[in-house]
């Protein structure tokens, strides 16, 4: 079983930057972020391996940045140059014994 703890969301201007973290309660093998727009599907923002690998979502290369502390179970996603359209609930998941886990979900607001 592991367990996911958000942080760093909240309502930010138009060009502005958030990190968000989320700490995992053991050593996982994939962590990432997906979010969910109001009113549509949850998709992926990036994902990074244990071993510093990432993917990123293409649109969004460039001004998000995905980063992980391995001793301390943490990923953190660096998001610069926000836009409205970022509006969204961020949620954290891990990869554990192939079983995918999931945070809780923080909110990010992006207002224009």
């Amino acid at each position: 079983q592991v367990q996911l703890v958000e942080s760093g969301g909240g309502l930010v201007q138009a060009g502005g930057s958030l990190r968000l973290s989320c700490a995992a309660s053991g050593n996982v093998f994939s962590l990432g972020w997906y979010r969910q727009p109001p009113g549509k599907q949850r998709e992926l923002v990036a994902t990074i391996t244990s071993g510093g690998s990432t993917n990123y979502a293409g649109s969004l290369e460039g001004r998000f940045t995905i980063s992980r502390d391995n001793a301390k179970n943490t990923v953190y996603l660096q998001m610069n140059s926000l836009k409205p359209e970022d509006t969204a609930v961020y949620y954290c998941f891990a990869v554990f014994d192939l079983r995918v886990y999931w945070g809780q979900g923080t909110q990010v607001t992006v207002s224009s």
